[in-house]
């Protein structure tokens, strides 16, 4: 959803979204005119889109999707390639906007996807789905102490990998939106929030209020999805009122460079 948005195909790129929380069907669609509706088939499940384009599909349907309208299949459903597919693939139908994968930075922002995809946005889940209390720990250290370097990178870069953001901020990034409303209660991920970060707190408020990144993102969607029930995690299903967090609060970083700023600005 943000790299759609920071490479401007909106009118290219069309987009649906499943309900928040998980149902005994996996993920599940609304009917229409519900924001959560199937426009293009009016599907109530997404395990019926995957058998539309293999009918022999017996896997588990997850999202992203990213369907082709012409050829009726699906051409991935692995977020970090649909990105990359997003960065470049469109160039030549109407993209703009930042390259997020520049040649000359590819080797640090790769090492840097593999340690925050490993620590951190997949980090928050092997703390929270932990079958015993030694690899509870032992994830709870690692994504803590990956924070704790993200901080210190922070702290003499702008952005991860220099002056500009680049593919691992917008990476980084939906996890940071999710910490202090789902990951630090429903996965038990507690030593810090992440506005006791001054650092990453202040990045996560920058890159939340670039233009049109604020609309991609959904604090309550969060909530219901990640405190939805759950034998071992959330066996009631109650969802909490709190915390209360405001990513339009002033991130006091000073003036960006503009490089993103205005490639969104002009999708």
């Amino acid at each position: 959803m943000i790299v759609r948005v920071l490479k401007g195909l909106e009118n290219i790129v069309s987009l649906d979204t499943v309900l928040p929380k998980r149902s005994i069907e996996g993920w599940v669609f609304a009917a229409a005119p519900h924001k959560n509706c199937d426009s293009l088939f009016a599907s109530h499940a997404l395990h019926e889109i995957y058998s539309s384009a293999d009918p022999k599909f017996s896997g588990r349907a997850t999202v992203p999707v990213l369907w082709d309208k012409k050829r009726q299949i699906i051409v991935n459903n692995e977020s970090s390639e649909i990105i990359r597919m997003l960065n470049s693939a469109f160039d030549d139908v109407g993209a703009r906007g930042p390259d997020l994968y520049p040649a000359d930075l590819r080797s640090e922002i790769d090492a840097l996807n593999e340690r925050v995809y490993r620590s951190v946005n997949n980090g928050v889940y092997r703390t929270g789905f932990a079958r015993s209390q030694q690899a509870y720990e032992e994830a709870f250290d690692d994504l803590f102490e990956a924070l704790d370097m993200l901080e210190g990178r922070l702290s003499s870069h702008r952005y991860l990998c220099g002056d500009h953001p680049c593919e691992a901020d917008w990476r980084l990034f939906p996890t940071l939106m999710r910490f202090d409303v789902a990951y630090f209660g429903a996965f038990k991920c507690n030593l810090r929030r992440l506005r006791d970060y001054p650092n990453l707190w202040g990045y996560a408020r920058e890159l939340y209020q670039m233009p049109g990144i604020a609309q991609t993102c959904d604090l309550e969607a969060y909530k219901q999805g990640y405190y939805s029930v759950s034998e071992l995690r959330s066996p009631l299903g109650i969802v909490p009122k709190g915390p209360g967090i405001d990513f339009t609060s002033p991130h006091g970083r000073g003036p960006s460079n503009g490089a993103v700023g205005q490639g969104a600005a002009a999708s």
